[in-house]
């Protein structure tokens, strides 16, 4: 469609009795976009009164986010289906639920604090060994541990006996035990500790009778027997986090079918009770209003009227009477109906702004405006099908996953084949002239080596091409403007802005001038009367505007006055004006020569790497002939499709939307189960 979709106003007025049938039903259809009845009806807020809730939307959005919270760890999505049974819907036990998800928080909550534990001994069992491995020996670390390590180092002999005991009693400190000779059941050991866990490594030692001796040098040597060690017991700390981890998994999983109907239950019952919060009620009836696309009219009133067995009354409004009656504009929401292939392009509109309602949609015109310009940017058809590959694989792994990454991996298929596209105009394949070029051959252009009959025959030609094309989509842009400012009746801006009739006559007077002086090898300009004609009149015109806009404003404010100063403010503003329209419109127009400039950086960048390429492997199509143009097409790929992407962007926002897009709108947003 060309303009937002057209929409009307219900308001409805139903008896108590019905309000849970009516809310189902207008549930299962999805289409209302709710409005408080208050906000659009003058003082009815006084009359009516807001319908009491169950439970707070809030309350209920906390719990379903703990679900969630649970289900992301076995990466679970839960998900309401579009067709889900509205009538099944339960009340939520919330008591019930609350203590089973406690119950769930606690076992997870155990497991966490353990793995946080380990975590926290497996980093100081690694900094036992960094510091161990400081020293040239531990017997160099004995001398010098008080000064220089964090380390406590105890040499001494345990009862061979209740050797095992001991060890295991410092399995649950960060230590290293190494044990060495025995003698008349004693074995000599050295127990390696942090200083900061003295007080626990004391009470241990103490109670194993650990009787601290002086070791040999030759015992107190083997650094490394202390590394495997730490090692050891690291990797038995790994693979007790990994076991945390997956009884982590198994305890989610177990209750993964019990989680979920609880969070579609407690999702449509959200969903249930925001529509009941655009409720308003009187002593025996329920009121609400909303906007609606115009062709699900009357769906709409048969479902409320199938529902409240005709005992209801519907009013419906076009926006027009509307404002007509509260004497100023109203924000009605604006849906932008296109196809599906194009909403790539949609979602670039729309991170811009939503377009106002009633004017046109953008996103048809921004589709072809930016693969034209991503085309003429980067024009290969090796490297636009490298891009249409990975897109398309990105793609198919995220096709169920309605995100902004998911457009962008569309979009990225798009420019790809506007690459392939252009490629095969300009007879471009990864930098090869492999086949023959159907529009004229750029990289002959730029190497010097022009064929006699291409129609383009030098670097200018190229820029000249990317002006028209800028020129062509500024004005249409100023069209689009007009359809605009007719649809909403903004008579003065159609007649006297400069996005209007005298802007674009103005803008079309100084091209024409442009093209003269450049004609006539920039020595003179039309004659003075032609000149009056193309700039002078509308310069007049800009003038006469502010006087039109002051009387017309003058209607709604009789404060205003005429002064003898006035003409001479309306000069100063006239005079800004004129260097903002000749300005601005010489530098929206030769922005298009970006264009231009990254097709030329583009095809410059793999003329580069092919003269690269045949000095190291001199003259000689070879392996690092090969390697050197691969790694040049990946850097060109990268660099100058980000590039091209960004700037054909920018030139839409900037210089195409800027002529004609007003965004004020706000996007229609139903309670509905399709915006699961």
């Amino acid at each position: 469609m060309m303009f937002t979709t057209r929409m009307k106003y219900l308001v409805s007025v139903v008896l108590d009795t019905y309000t849970d049938e009516v809310t189902k039903k207008l549930l299962k259809l999805g289409v209302l976009h709710f409005v408080k009845v208050t906000e659009l009806s003058g003082g009815l807020e006084k009359k009516v009164d807001k319908v009491q809730l169950s439970i707070p939307l809030s309350r209920l959005a906390e719990i379903r986010k703990r679900i969630e919270s649970f289900l992301s760890i076995i990466n679970v999505t839960p998900k309401v289906e579009e067709h889900a049974d509205i009538d099944s819907l339960e009340a939520v036990q919330l008591e019930e639920t609350e203590k089973e998800l406690d119950a769930i928080a606690g076992e997870i909550q155990t497991i966490r604090d353990r793995q946080k534990t380990i975590q926290s001994e497996i980093l100081r069992l690694s900094d036992i060994n960094r510091q161990v491995m400081l020293f040239g020996d531990l017997s160099e670390g004995m001398k010098n541990k008080s000064t220089y390590s964090f380390l406590n180092m105890h040499p001494g002999m345990v009862s061979t006996a209740r050797l095992q005991d001991f060890k295991a009693a410092f399995e649950n400190v960060p230590s290293v035990v190494l044990t060495f000779n025995e003698e008349e059941g004693k074995t000599y050991a050295m127990v390696i500790t942090m200083k900061r866990d003295d007080a626990v490594a004391n009470t241990i030692l103490d109670r194993f009778g650990f009787l601290e001796v002086e070791l040999t040098p030759e015992m107190m040597g083997n650094k490394e027997g202390v590394a495997e060690n730490i090692a050891a017991k690291i990797l038995k700390l790994e693979k007790e986090q990994t076991n945390l981890s997956r009884e982590s998994n198994l305890l989610i999983e177990a209750k993964q079918e019990q989680l979920e109907k609880i969070w579609k239950n407690l999702r449509l019952n959200e969903l249930y009770n925001s529509i009941q919060s655009y409720y308003s009620k009187t002593t025996r009836t329920v009121l609400f209003s909303g906007w609606v696309p115009a062709n699900m009219e009357l769906v709409i009133s048969r479902a409320i009227a199938e529902a409240t067995k005709g005992k209801c009354y519907l009013e419906w409004q076009n926006p027009d009477s509307i404002e007509r009656d509260l004497h100023h504009k109203v924000n009605v929401p604006v849906q932008l109906k296109n196809a599906k292939i194009l909403s790539p392009f949609q979602m670039l509109v729309t991170n811009f702004s939503i377009p106002g309602y009633g004017t046109i949609d953008p996103t048809p015109f921004v589709a072809v405006i930016y693969l034209i310009m991503f085309g003429l940017m980067f024009a290969d058809i090796g490297q636009g099908l490298v891009l249409m590959v990975a897109g398309f694989i990105g793609f198919l792994f995220r096709r169920k996953i309605k995100d902004g990454l998911t457009e962008l991996l569309k979009l990225i298929i798009f420019c790809g084949g506007a690459s392939v596209v252009f490629g095969a105009l300009f007879g471009s394949c990864f930098g090869f002239g492999w086949f023959p070029a159907l529009w004229f051959d750029f990289h002959g252009l730029l190497g010097g080596h022009v064929p006699a009959d291409s129609p383009v025959k030098d670097i200018l030609s190229v820029l000249l091409i990317t002006l028209y094309f800028g020129i062509g989509v500024i004005i249409f842009g100023l069209v689009l403007n007009w359809i605009n400012c007719i649809r909403e009746k903004r008579w003065i801006e159609l007649f006297f802005d400069r996005t209007g009739f005298t802007g674009t006559w103005m803008y079309l007077g100084g091209i024409y001038v442009a093209w003269f002086f450049v004609n006539s090898s920039f020595k003179s300009f039309p004659d003075s009367t032609t000149l009056l004609f193309l700039l002078g009149i509308p310069s007049l015109l800009f003038y006469v505007k502010s006087f039109v806009e002051f009387f017309h404003h003058k209607k709604h404010d009789p404060m205003l006055r005429f002064s003898v100063f006035s003409p001479v403010r309306f000069f100063l503003d006239w005079f800004v004006e004129m260097l903002e329209v000749f300005s601005g419109y010489l530098s929206n127009t030769l922005s298009f020569m970006r264009v231009a400039g990254l097709g030329i950086a583009h095809t410059a960048l793999m003329i580069a790497f092919f003269k690269i390429a045949n000095i190291a492997s001199n003259n000689e199509v070879n392996w690092i002939y090969i390697v050197i143009l691969v790694i040049g097409n990946i850097f060109v790929i990268l660099l100058e499709g980000l590039s091209a992407g960004i700037q054909s962007l920018r030139l839409n926002y900037y210089e195409f939307f800027s002529k004609y897009f007003r965004g004020a709108g706000k996007a229609y947003s139903p309670v509905s189960l399709r915006n699961e």
